[in-house]
């Protein structure tokens, strides 16, 4: 394999980078970006780099020393327009096409918008320039912001919004954030969130149409109540960006389909990140998209998948000057057991809370605000866990297919 090109140059697409010098390939390698900008770290964008405890400086992923033993071509500032199996090469919107050997999809996801035109001060929360845009439009005096969506972009924006002084309103169509996730019982504890921060949280109903011409004036919901505004921050999620691919033969529904490994139906080509939908699953988290590219990579070199992309999926998130972190499967069902702290008035304790889901008798998820130490603990053990799981799975299949078959006989 003499040259790969990573079409996307986002945290996934580095760690891909990484791991093609690190496992051995020392061919030309191509780095392909439609932002202008270098990796960076998205996390900071709805907190630290909001509120101006962070500069641009403190988001970058690489600097002079790793940039050269990268030894890539950054091409950025250009989408990728297509990719052409037959050609083995992938097509910039620019005209200008790269042959390679081995291609590494890692385009990500863009934030999902209401339909219609957006009047001024209405914003998404995704790349560097988004969070310029919204910064610079919060530094402008006191507003009222309305947060479309309860997730944890949306979360972490209202906090972000409410320790700068803004009138905050968050507006979730479920009748509680992060209800897939959590669950009713969980997702009530970080709902008490927003009340004990000093946001004010609307549930069980949708936006209607925003108001205002040349800017933004207000926000209706579907129930008709009208909620002024002078931003307004859209945070309904993101689509995998796949539009690109459309036409190249890859099987495509929400994301780029791979088997466990991260491999694509065709030959030479992986998927890792935000866009790729490994075994199954799409996983907008930071821990996948730094843990996929290893097996991924592993097996675009091997030509034929050899390791597993499979992980006990993990986020976290910061919200009102806590710390939410979650770990696990839960299902629906489980049961709920808090196994430190507590839960005052609705929301977490003064001293943080450690609650695990259970199935029968066993631990499937927990979730921890503010209690890291025995939330890292429950996580290793529910790793090694899932790890066993998983092994007895694919033990399970091996010795199914070494089975011989017999002919059935009249």
């Amino acid at each position: 394999m003499r040259t790969v090109t990573v079409v996307g140059a986002s945290l996934s697409g580095l760690y891909a980078a990484r791991e093609l010098r690190a496992q051995g390939f020392d061919g030309r390698l191509v780095i392909v970006g439609d932002e202008p900008h270098h990796p960076y770290d998205r996390p900071p964008l709805s907190k630290d780099f909001l509120t101006g405890r962070a500069d641009e400086d403190r988001l970058a992923l690489t600097d002079a020393e790793d940039a050269g033993a990268l030894d890539a071509e950054w091409l950025l500032g250009v989408r990728a327009g297509a990719l052409d199996p037959r050609a083995r090469a992938v097509v910039l919107a620019d005209g200008r096409t790269v042959t390679c050997d081995g291609v590494v999809i890692a385009t990500g996801a863009s934030a999902r918008r209401l339909p219609g035109p957006a009047p001024a001060g209405v914003h998404t929360l995704r790349t560097l320039d988004d969070a310029r845009a919204l910064r610079a439009e919060l530094t402008r005096g006191a507003r009222r912001v309305v947060v479309i969506g309860g997730g944890f972009i949306g979360a972490e924006t209202a906090s972000s919004c409410v320790a700068l002084g803004h009138r905050v309103t968050v507006v979730e169509a479920a009748p509680l954030p992060l209800l897939p996730q959590l669950g009713a019982e969980l997702a009530t504890v970080c709902a008490a969130l927003h009340r004990r921060g000093g946001a004010d949280l609307i549930t069980g109903t949708g936006v209607g149409a925003l108001r205002g011409t040349a800017a933004v004036t207000g926000v209706e919901l579907t129930d008709g109540r009208v909620l002024d505004a002078d931003v307004v921050v859209v945070g309904i999620g993101a689509a995998p960006n796949t539009a690109w691919l459309t036409g190249s033969t890859l099987a495509l529904r929400d994301g780029v389909l791979c088997d466990d490994g991260c491999a694509t139906a065709l030959p030479q080509v992986v998927a890792v990140g935000d866009v790729a939908r490994v075994g199954g699953i799409r996983a907008e988290h930071w821990t996948s998209a730094t843990e996929q590219p290893r097996a991924a990579v592993a097996n675009l070199l091997a030509g034929r998948t050899t390791h597993h992309a499979r992980s006990l999926p993990y986020f976290w998130s910061d919200q009102y000057g806590s710390r939410v972190q979650f770990a696990g499967r839960r299902l629906d069902g489980d049961t709920v057991r808090i196994v430190e702290g507590g839960v005052d008035d609705g929301a977490p304790g003064a001293d943080g809370l450690l609650a695990v889901c259970e199935r029968d008798g066993r631990t499937t998820a927990v979730l921890s605000v503010d209690r890291p130490r025995p939330f890292a603990r429950t996580r290793r053990e529910l790793a090694r866990q899932d790890d066993e799981t998983e092994r007895e799975r694919r033990e399970g299949q091996a010795a199914a297919l070494s089975v011989p078959h017999r002919r059935a006989t009249l």
